[in-house]
């Protein structure tokens, strides 16, 4: 045994390195890499796609949440009475929450979505393959489901900042704190359910159509990677589907989150619906905003899985070259 001691001294002082990671660790890195790359590209993903739309975004859900007509018309004017009336940057006015909200939704979602489909892949007997249809639909809806479940918060106080003037919320903070403190932290949880029912179809189906376009793309073309405007489109098909289906269940959510500012008391799914359709109509009040939506939606989605995509290449190339050059 000391002859042993000896000899591992002796080739320790000659210059030799023992290995710092054992091969336990090598496997957690090699579990935990592709779970970081995920949420990395997943928050990349939601940021640059949110912030490209939030002009739009924040119209739409100011008309949605208002009985007032919309028309493509007086969505103009009124982006153009806010710039008029606070200048050019007023328009981004509530996408600081939004993106204290959408990058831990877009990452969870993304980084849900992966997990969700090796899962799935395991259990279906798809590992390393595409998922058959009704596996790749169920992966999406679970993805947003749990995304949707984590980040619900601050959703609410997004759609808060975006309907009222800046004098009433100064800050992020300050929308919890006053939220909490005037009705109750039970609010921030109001319009819970009618997210839950919208986030199923919604990711459901935008997951399903982009992951089918690009197998049919894939083994039409021959082509294992899209180009990037074959990506921009596949996301954008994936939106206009996505959130066709859901839309009116997106503006009951909005409804029910923003009652404390605009003076309704709206408690449930089914008694807000039925209060808009007797004010508004089925069409204008259910679907009001929609025609923009079919303009920031395909935008704002065909960016977000283009940037995930892409991400995720850039990020297994630079580990490749990093391997490489070992």
């Amino acid at each position: 045994m000391g002859s042993g001691v000896q000899e591992q001294r002796a080739s320790l002082a000659q210059g030799e390195v023992l290995p710092l990671a054992s091969s336990s660790q090598s496997e957690v890195l090699k579990h935990t890499r592709p779970v970081l790359n995920s949420l990395f590209s997943g928050a990349l993903a939601g940021a640059l796609a949110k912030t490209a739309v939030a002009p739009l975004d924040r119209t739409k859900i100011i008309f949605q949440v208002s009985s007032a007509r919309f028309s493509a018309k007086e969505a103009y004017r009124l982006i153009y009475r806010t710039y008029l009336k606070d200048g050019f940057f007023s328009l981004w006015r509530g996408n600081s929450a939004t993106m204290v909200r959408v990058i831990p939704y877009a990452a969870i979602q993304f980084c849900a979505h992966e997990q969700y489909k090796r899962l799935l892949g395991g259990y279906y007997g798809f590992q390393g393959k595409a998922l058959s249809p009704f596996p790749r639909l169920l992966a999406g809806s679970m993805a947003g489901t749990t995304a949707a479940m984590l980040t619900y918060p601050l959703d609410m106080v997004r759609a808060r900042m975006a309907v009222t003037p800046k004098e009433m919320y100064s800050n992020i903070l300050h929308v919890f704190v006053r939220i909490s403190r005037e009705e109750g932290l039970k609010t921030l949880y109001r319009g819970f359910n009618p997210t839950m029912l919208g986030v199923i179809p919604y990711a459901g189906i935008s997951f399903f159509t982009y992951e089918t376009l690009k197998k049919l793309h894939a083994e039409r073309s021959e082509r294992p990677h899209p180009y990037l405007y074959e990506r921009l489109a596949f996301g954008a098909c994936a939106g206009l589907l996505g959130q066709s289906a859901s839309y009116p269940l997106d503006v009951v959510r909005r409804r029910m989150q923003t009652a404390g500012v605009t003076g309704h008391t709206y408690g449930t799914i089914f008694g807000t619906m039925k209060e808009i359709v007797s004010e508004e109509g089925v069409i204008r009040g259910l679907y009001k905003g929609l025609s923009m939506n079919w303009v920031k939606g395909p935008i704002a989605v065909g960016i977000s899985f283009t940037t995930f995509d892409l991400t995720q290449i850039l990020l297994r190339k630079l580990h490749q070259m990093g391997h490489a050059t070992r």
